[in-house]
């Protein structure tokens, strides 16, 4: 996000993310993969550019 100088408030306002999906992206938590489609059009990016896959017990 601060590649794209992104805020929280961008993310919400200007593009319509809830509140609740905006924290879940602060805290590193699970997002649905509509949020994922949705980041990528909003950064003009590719899924690997903003997930990485940690398999369970790895964090």
């Amino acid at each position: 996000m601060a590649r794209k100088k992104a805020t929280t408030y961008t993310l919400r306002v200007i593009y319509g993310m809830s509140h609740a999906t905006v924290q879940r992206l602060q805290a590193n938590l699970p997002v649905s993969t509509h949020t994922l489609d949705k980041l990528c059009k909003i950064f003009n990016c590719q899924i690997e550019e903003i997930v990485e896959y940690v398999p369970d017990g790895e964090l």
